[in-house]
């Protein structure tokens, strides 16, 4: 199975080796680490010889178009799925979560895509649904209110009012009220699906911000998405996906936005698309020649390497 080009500049960063990044923000023990995990669904193979770690105040991406595996692994740190091999490790003691609830319960977090919230509820409730504060046989309103507007001060963001519907504020700020909400609650670890995915340039970078500001705390960050130009500026780790396995593993000292980016278009299957639109003639040619100079400008090698040359 052939694996995305070289480049010319990564040198020793060759994609069909995981480079596993050692050290965490706090020199101490990681608190998320994967060794060798694999997942199988009979004789389906999801994820295979997968290793990760996230320390206190570092974010690492995991990267991957749809289909990589970025969901499994998504659900086997978060606790919804067991691990089929390898170990999985929190602070440096092996665990088996059973459920996502006994994954909080040792302070990891998930904040999924569509978050789950409901949009003509105000803020506050929302913050606080499932947890609610109580006063007597009541709900104690004036005090969550507070909390909730304490707390996202806290994180950088000043709503006009926690009584508004939660349905009234951006993409991004819903993705920042679930994030403020998942460390208020004791994250020390936050799983990030995609939370730009869907968003604009502007919200994108106000998402970008939070995920800062979480590390700044000392949280641990796991950020998935498929878009490197909104990974390298936070990140500290890269872990690149293809179809359940990894195709790259560095810190950020190891690569480059542009080798990232190279790394993730896929050098084979851009040039094998190339080919396919210049035997088509016409636009369809001129578009392949575009797509070439894109290459080059990645800096991808067209010469095909192997995984078998590298051991694997």
């Amino acid at each position: 199975m052939s694996t995305p080009q070289e480049t010319p500049q990564a040198g020793r960063h060759r994609a069909g080796q995981d480079t596993a990044a050692t050290g965490n923000g706090d020199g101490g023990t990681p608190l998320v680490k994967l060794i060798n995990v694999g997942k199988r669904y009979g004789a389906v193979i999801a994820l295979h010889d997968i290793n990760l770690e996230v320390g206190g105040g570092e974010v690492t991406c995991v990267l991957g178009d749809n289909g990589a595996g970025k969901s499994t692994l998504i659900k086997i740190i978060a606790g919804l799925h067991q691990p089929s091999s390898g170990v999985y490790e929190v602070e440096g003691t092996p665990v088996h979560f059973n459920s996502p609830r006994e994954a909080l319960e040792r302070g990891i977090a998930t904040v999924y895509q569509d978050l789950a919230v409901v949009a003509l509820m105000p803020v506050w409730r929302n913050f606080f649904l499932g947890n609610e504060v109580g006063k007597g046989a009541k709900m104690d309103i004036p005090a969550m209110k507070k909390m909730c507007k304490d707390e996202l001060l806290a994180m950088g963001i000043d709503l006009r009012d926690v009584d508004q519907p939660i349905g009234t504020l951006s993409g991004g700020e819903r993705q920042c009220v679930a994030i403020s909400r998942a460390v208020h609650f004791g994250a020390n670890v936050l799983i990030l699906d995609e939370p730009t995915a869907a968003l604009g340039v502007k919200q994108s970078g106000v998402v970008l911000k939070y995920i800062i500001q979480a590390r700044e705390r000392g949280l641990g960050v796991i950020f998935i998405t498929h878009n490197p130009h909104h990974a390298y500026p936070v990140g500290d780790r890269f872990l690149l996906l293809n179809r359940g396995a990894s195709i790259g593993y560095y810190e950020k000292s190891q690569v480059t936005r542009e080798e990232l980016t190279g790394l993730m278009a896929g050098g084979a299957e851009l040039e094998q698309l190339s080919h396919e639109l210049e035997g088509a003639g016409g636009a369809a040619a001129e578009a392949a020649h575009e797509m070439e100079a894109e290459v080059s400008d990645l800096g991808i090698s067209h010469s095909p390497t192997t995984t078998e040359s590298d051991g694997r």
